[in-house]
């Protein structure tokens, strides 16, 4: 598996999570069928936030990746937040 952490902080990094919380049924909807999704979380932070995509392998991240830049593109441009990301093998992977 591989996970990507894309965080967002500094100007505009506040609204553009209020604007990701306002449309959750969107950002799903657009990321639900990347190819070998395990899951995807949105995280609020003190200063803006961070998304974990975990996929099957790193060509699943790659597209959740492309799908995001292209809907930020569309949708929040004007929020002018580019992400910091971290991506790599997931060593250890569990759920309760």
């Amino acid at each position: 598996m591989h996970a990507m952490i894309r965080s967002y902080s500094g100007a505009g990094a506040t609204e553009l999570f209020d604007l990701l919380s306002e449309r959750k049924a969107e950002v799903e909807e657009i990321l639900r069928d990347v190819p070998g999704l395990v899951s995807y979380a949105l995280m609020r932070t003190s200063d803006g936030g961070a998304t974990i995509t975990i996929c099957q392998d790193s060509s699943g991240t790659e597209e959740s990746l492309k799908r995001a830049k292209a809907w930020l593109q569309e949708n929040a441009a004007h929020l002018g937040t580019p992400p910091q990301v971290q991506e790599g093998p997931v060593e250890l992977q569990f759920s309760v």
